[in-house]
C-alpha cells in the first residue's frame, strides 16, 4: 500500500468540533525522495522506495553515495519501499504530506520503546507471591515455578520469563488523520503510535 516515512515529534491534544478534547500524535510526514523505481522486468515486482531525512556524508557509504546521487539527491537516513502507488513515480520525484487527506485512516508502523532486561512483573504483567508472611523473603516478584520436573527436565518453549523488553517492531491501525498541515510538513493522527520522540515511523494509507 502507498504511504510516507516520517518522524515522530510527540503527542498533544486538539479540540474537534463537537468540543472533545481529542488526544494525537504529531507526525513530520516527508518530504521523501523517490530514490528507486522497482519494476516487473528488472526486480520481479513493482515498488517505489522512498528515502527520508538528512544524513551526514561522511557517514554515508560509496555504495549508498551512488545510489543517492543517481537520484540526484543528497545521502538519506531512513529508506522503505511501497507498493501500489497510483501515481507513476521517476528517480527524484518528491512525496510530500499532500497525499495524506482528513478524516481518513492510516496505519502507522514503528518500533516501541526499549525498557532493557526486566523481570516477569512488568514484562509479562505476572502478580507476583503475594503477601509477605509466612517466611518469604525477597520472593515478591519473583516469577514462581517453571513446571519442568524429572519429566520433561527441560524448560518449554515459549515460557515466560524474565528477559529484554520493547524495541519490538509494531504497527497500530486504523488512526484518524484529524489534520494536514502542509506548509510544516506535518500530520496529526488520533491516538497514540509506537516509539519515543525523534524516531521513524511508516505511514500507510
Amino acid at each position: 500500500m502507498p504511504g510516507l516515512i516520517g518522524k515522530k515529534i510527540g503527542m498533544t491534544s486538539v479540540f474537534s468540533a463537537e468540543g472533545k478534547n481529542v488526544p494525537c500524535t504529531v507526525i513530520e510526514a516527508g518530504p521523501c525522495v523517490v530514490t528507486q523505481v522497482k519494476s516487473l522486468e528488472t526486480d520481479g515486482y513493482e515498488a517505489v522506495q522512498l528515502a527520508f531525512d538528512e544524513k551526514r556524508e561522511k557517514s554515508t557509504t560509496n555504495p549508498q553515495k551512488g545510489h543517492f546521487q543517481k537520484a540526484g539527491t543528497t545521502p538519506k537516513a531512513k529508506l522503505v519501499e511501497f507498493k501500489d502507488f497510483e501515481n507513476e513515480f521517476k528517480l527524484g520525484d518528491v512525496v510530500t504530506v499532500d497525499i495524506l487527506s482528513e478524516d481518513t485512516f492510516v496505519d502507522v508502523t514503528g518500533f516501541s520503546k526499549g525498557k532493557g532486561f526486566q523481570g516477569v512483573v512488568k514484562r509479562h504483567g505476572f502478580a507476583g507471591v503475594g503477601g509477605q508472611t509466612h517466611g518469604q523473603h525477597n520472593r515478591g516478584r519473583a516469577p514462581g515455578s517453571l513446571g519442568a520436573s524429572s519429566f520433561p527436565s527441560r524448560v518449554f518453549k515459549g515460557m515466560r520469563m524474565a528477559g529484554r523488553t520493547g524495541g519490538d517492531r509494531s504497527k497500530v491501525e486504523n488512526l484518524r488523520v484529524l489534520k494536514v498541515i502542509p506548509e510544516s510538513n506535518l500530520v496529526l493522527v488520533k491516538g497514540s503510535v509506537p516509539g519515543a520522540n525523534g524516531s521513524y515511523l511508516i505511514i500507510e494509507m
